[in-house]
């Protein structure tokens, strides 16, 4: 595999490029918040980060930078190793837990073991999502409701839940900030698909809240934003790395899952090639990056992506152009400082609002007891860890492995209609067993002839491993004139 794959830019790379930096900009601020940093290493994980990971990925639509789900994995391993955001090496520890994940994944594609990206089932991933974005909407709801100074101190399920309960100390001049904030995101996308309705909030706010004598909390406070790249440097307790190196091999694994998705998404949509271990050596060196911008974890973002691919990005410079854009706004992010809070909690509402999947999560039971016994497990375990929710994912892989050895995988033949032959999986497939499902497949498709429908149904999910081995056995069928139907 070589490590460099360097396209001719076109100029449609450019205008996307400047299109997901004016969503970039205030989104950045906003995760940083979530990992509990100083909003501006939210514009530092979004400058040098995409410049370096620009020559070696493999998607040309995926865009790098600070991602909601990785930021709180990042609070959740910091505060695990006993740190709090105003401890001064909390921004330090950031960035080594940063360089971890970096080497972990540009270790991973180096050695070709881009298969990690199926370790998290399906029903796994979908339980600590959904629960991971309440606990990040818990988060911003003080902020969005003006009761941040308010909530009593405490966990952050404990502080949303508070503010929801007291309207009485709702804040009227949050609230409507917040309320334009959301109109602006979720209604501009009516208007147009490439509306920059985040950047138009963000003016918004800015304009309000040198109208108002009191617009609430601002984001300059107590500290303005300062202006440039960070002097830094690294400076380790050996007894904080245990925690943070099994906070950044989960973060490696399950911030790489959402990317993963995503390349593969829009390769098969596009039907252009896609290589996983090139993308986890783009993946690596844009957190090495991270590290040494004095910024926390990067992951890749699906809405960013989205707007890239929208707005006509052609190669993986896009991504290139969009951190440029951040780097020459580093001078003048002090612009930001009257920006009021209420916007960047109602941006991170809006952005994570797709992550709350509540009808499938229901609909989990339907498929079989299974998958609803992985989801609903590692939805609970999440929840009652927070703000510790990197052990929620050891839960479900953990939970995941037992499923696999206690209730092994079968592939059951049963005679379908007009002579085909139908094959039903049960039991759990995930990358422990999709190599057995794959052996089972063909020997099943070899020893009945005719066209063969494959039933995903009651008791199975299909794991995008497990859908590459479908791919290919339909294609060994087409070639001999038989026919892979998948229901």
């Amino acid at each position: 595999m070589a490590l460099l794959d360097l396209p001719r830019p076109r100029p449609a790379d450019l205008i996307a490029g400047i299109s997901v930096a004016l969503v970039l900009i205030p989104q950045s601020l906003a995760y940083a918040q979530i990992a509990d940093m100083p909003v501006v290493t939210g514009l530092f994980a979004s400058a040098l980060p995409l410049i370096a990971a620009a020559p070696f990925g493999s998607s040309p639509y995926l865009q790098t930078g600070p991602v909601a789900l990785t930021s709180l994995l990042t609070f959740a391993t910091l505060t695990g190793a006993g740190l709090e955001s105003a401890d001064p090496d909390y921004v330090m520890m950031a960035g080594v837990l940063a360089l971890l994940v970096g080497v972990f994944r540009l270790v991973l594609g180096l050695i070709r073991a881009g298969w990690v990206a199926y370790l998290i089932c399906e029903p796994v991933m979908m339980g600590f999502t959904s629960a991971a974005a309440v606990i990040i909407l818990s988060s911003q709801l003080p902020k969005a409701l003006g009761t941040s100074e308010l909530a009593p101190a405490g966990k952050t399920l404990n502080r949303a839940l508070w503010s929801v309960l007291h309207p009485e100390s709702w804040q009227p001049m949050a609230l409507a900030i917040s309320a334009m904030t959301l109109v602006a995101m979720l209604g501009g996308r009516r208007l147009h698909r490439l509306f920059p309705g985040i950047m138009v909030a963000v003016v918004i706010g800015l304009i309000v809240s040198a109208s108002v004598d009191n617009p609430g909390l601002v984001v300059g406070e107590p500290v303005g934003i300062p202006e440039g790249l960070p002097d830094f440097g690294f400076d380790v307790p050996l007894d904080a790395m245990v925690t943070l190196a099994l906070g950044g091999l989960v973060i490696a694994l399950v911030g790489y899952a959402e990317p993963a998705s995503i390349s593969r998404l829009f390769a098969s949509v596009d039907r252009i090639p896609w290589n996983s271990n090139r993308e986890l050596v783009g993946q690596g060196v844009a957190n090495i990056a991270a590290a040494f911008s004095g910024a926390f974890p990067v992951g890749g973002s699906f809405s960013r992506s989205a707007v890239n691919r929208m707005a006509g990005a052609k190669t993986k410079w896009s991504g290139g152009v969009t951190g440029l854009v951040i780097l020459a706004f580093l001078p003048f992010a002090g612009v930001l400082d009257p920006l009021p809070q209420a916007v960047l909690g109602a941006i991170v509402v809006g952005a994570v609002l797709s992550l709350l999947q509540l009808k499938q999560l229901l609909g989990m039971w339907r498929r079989g007891w299974i998958d609803a016994l992985l989801c609903w497990s590692t939805s609970v375990a999440t929840l009652v860890l927070a703000p510790n929710v990197q052990w929620a994912v050891v839960v479900g892989v953990a939970l995941s492995a037992l499923v696999h050895v206690i209730r092994p995988l079968r592939l059951r033949a049963a005679p379908g209609p007009d002579g085909k032959t139908m094959l039903e999986p049960s039991g759990l497939l995930w990358i422990g067993s999709y190599r057995h499902f794959a052996r089972q497949l063909r020997s099943a498709v070899a020893d009945n002839p005719g066209d063969v429908i494959l039933a995903v149904g009651s008791e199975s999910s299909l794991d995008p491993a497990v859908k590459e081995t479908v791919a290919e056995v339909s294609d060994e069928l087409a070639a001999s004139g038989r026919r892979l139907t998948l229901v």
